[in-house]
């Protein structure tokens, strides 16, 4: 049986340059098959707004919501590590309410870790937080809960300043005791720039090839929807969205045109039990 990778064996894997793989998951049936497949950690990402919810951003993603989904995660997949997001406004205001919403995604939800958006400004409540038994992966560059502030879905990076700035930020979460951080839209030698410069491992999703490990979004793996954009950054493994609209569109016909259901999907009753029936609804044998 497969067991939960664990925090140290987690930072070993980048010691012994062994990639990590990660994956979102929502619910139990994507956790388990993730599980199967032998993904090394799963994320219950906040992006369930976007791919199960429908919302245009991850901002209407409320904790009680990470924390269905998060359960369901568990369910799935028991035998891997599961970090779940914390959601839009649930921290970034100040240790100890930080503290008390971290506590309930581990509590309630049962995730082993947490991941939160920002840098050395959330440096404070990280501390507070792995001090208090609580394990943490941050989340450098495009930060999607500040898609606004920051004016869309922009590779980050580019510019000295925000060079300085994302090799200050790692530095910073790393001192406070996260185990990991996630570098989402950063251009490619930055992002295996900051990589070197950490003793943690970082995640990349449209980060390039010099991190420790990858992630990417289930929806977007699997093409599960309808109209999955493309995205430079992802590697799409199968279509199962045209699979799925497909085969029910053929149920569908076969409704309205009375292919199903046949007569092998329904349950006859023998001869005895047929004629009792007819008896008592008509009053009279069934022919």
């Amino acid at each position: 049986m497969k067991q939960a990778l664990t925090i140290p064996k987690l930072k070993a894997m980048k010691q012994q340059n062994k990639p990590i793989a990660m994956l979102t998951a929502y619910d139990y049936p994507s956790a388990k098959l993730s599980e199967e497949a032998g993904v090394d950690v799963i994320l219950v990402g906040d992006s369930l707004g976007n791919v199960v919810l429908g919302y245009d951003t991850t901002v209407p993603v409320t904790l009680e919501d990470m924390i269905y989904h998060t359960r369901a995660v568990v369910r799935g997949a028991p035998n891997t590590l599961i970090v779940a997001d914390m959601p839009f406004a649930t921290y970034r205001l100040g240790p100890a309410e930080t503290l008390r919403n971290a506590a309930r995604l581990m509590r309630e939800g049962g995730a082993h870790a947490v991941k939160l958006e920002g840098g050395a400004d959330l440096a404070e409540e990280v501390r507070r937080l792995t001090a208090s038994g609580i394990p943490v992966i941050g989340h450098l560059g495009l930060t999607p809960q500040s898609v606004h502030q920051i004016g869309g879905y922009k590779v980050q990076g580019k510019d000295s300043k925000e060079v300085e700035k994302l090799l200050d930020d790692a530095k910073a979460l790393e001192q406070a005791g996260a185990f990991g951080i996630v570098l989402e839209l950063v251009t490619e030698p930055v992002a295996a720039a900051i990589s070197k410069s950490l003793t943690i491992p970082t995640i990349g999703i449209g980060a390039g090839r010099g991190c420790d490990g990858q992630v990417l979004v289930y929806h977007d793996l699997l093409r599960y929807g309808s109209g999955i954009r493309d995205k430079r950054f992802v590697q799409s493994y199968a279509d199962i969205g045209t699979t799925i609209k497909s085969a029910i569109t053929q149920y569908v016909d076969d409704v309205k045109s009375q292919a199903f259901p046949q007569e092998k999907h329904g349950f006859p009753l023998d001869d005895q039990a047929v004629q009792a029936w007819s008896s008592r609804l008509y009053g009279g044998d069934s022919k």
